[in-house]
């Protein structure tokens, strides 16, 4: 991938309406981000709308400046160093801006999160399970919040920790986790999707968490409220096929009724590192199921405007499958993807987990 290329995958990821599905599907059918940068215009004339606005090139260059002043280097997915496993994870990020020693990402990892209100004995446990697993090798992903975070990256600094922040790779939250934040980008990894300078905000914490899951063999839960952003976490992990692990607690504490739900629902109960590394079956990680998460110049089917109204008439504000709309319209299975990409592109169309569509 040449510089020219990075620049216009950037542009492109950057661009209004453009998430993670709609970026692999527009790669996908031109083969290169420039040529999909170009027809883009076209693309949402047929979906109804104005063109998004688009990134410029000097603006992509300057975010690209700004990354690298910073000691900090994009990984871009597709390329050989963008992790394996998070490739394979429904919605994965583009792009990561990374700041540290990127080797670590060669190495199985396990996730722990959980209460930002801890118990003093939960982080406790917390720092030694994160201290037990990063000695037999794995590295620990966490993403840098108080509490269970906290005490999993200060368990790991020494032998492997990966924090995932939910801002910009320069933006330090919460402020009290600055030094904690430098240590573990100086020691071990920091990752970050958001460009530089951005201030975390509440919807950019589930974006967060899929990349935490994404990266994980397995996601150990400790300690967490029943709506907690670490069930989220685990959710998500069970989503991608991956293990969910929680400690359990008292019935008494709130603290713990995430946990022990989760453990009712079919979480496996882990007391130990060896509870953990007996789960995972660390070793080997697991292989992409495909030689590259993006499959070039993939031949695609051309919607007429009856095709689009009959599409556009099923969609409404709830969710719904897309399976569901092939179903229901009878159109052909290739055609539905391109007619939800036109409408995207002309901002008809919000995008949701699960692989679920609604009007916008």
């Amino acid at each position: 991938m040449d510089s020219a290329d990075r620049i216009a995958r950037l542009r492109l990821i950057r661009s209004a309406t453009i998430g993670p599905v709609t970026y692999r599907q527009l790669l996908a059918r031109f083969g290169s981000a420039q040529a999909a940068l170009d027809a883009i215009p076209d693309l949402a004339a047929r979906g109804g709308g104005r063109s998004p606005r688009l990134v410029t090139h000097a603006e992509a260059q300057g975010e690209a400046d700004t990354v690298r002043k910073l000691g900090a280097h994009y990984l871009f997915l597709g390329e050989q160093d963008y992790p394996a496993l998070l490739a394979e994870a429904e919605g994965a990020p583009p792009v990561l801006i990374v700041k540290g020693e990127v080797a670590l990402l060669q190495r199985q990892a396990v996730a722990i999160v959980g209460a930002r209100n801890a118990s003093a004995a939960a982080c406790r446990f917390a720092r030694g399970l994160a201290q037990a697993l990063g000695e037999a090798g794995l590295l620990v992903v966490s993403g840098l919040a108080r509490g269970i975070d906290s005490a999993a990256h200060d368990g790991a600094l020494e032998t492997g920790t990966a924090g995932v922040i939910a801002g910009g790779i320069d933006v330090v939250y919460p402020p009290e986790n600055e030094e904690r934040q430098r240590a573990v980008a100086e020691r071990g990894l920091l990752i970050a999707e958001m460009p530089p300078g951005i201030e975390p905000r509440a919807r950019h914490f589930p974006w967060r968490n899929r990349i935490i899951a994404g990266l994980a063999t397995g996601t150990v839960v400790i300690e967490a409220a029943p709506k907690s952003g670490s069930l989220i976490t685990a959710r998500l992990a069970a989503d991608f096929g991956r293990e969910v692990m929680a400690v359990p607690g008292s019935p008494l504490d709130p603290r713990a009724q995430g946990c022990n739900l989760l453990i009712r629902d079919g979480a496996t109960l882990i007391q130990t590192a060896e509870d953990v590394l007996e789960q995972i079956r660390p070793g080997a990680i697991p292989k992409p199921s495909r030689p590259s998460p993006i499959r070039e110049s993939a031949p695609v089917s051309e919607a007429g405007d009856a095709e689009r109204d009959a599409l556009a008439e099923l969609l409404g504000p709830t969710p719904v499958p897309v399976d569901e709309l092939i179903r229901q319209s009878g159109l052909a299975p290739a055609l539905v993807p391109t007619i939800l990409l036109e409408l995207e592109l002309a901002g008809r169309l919000e995008r949701h987990a699960g692989g679920k569509v609604s009007i916008a």
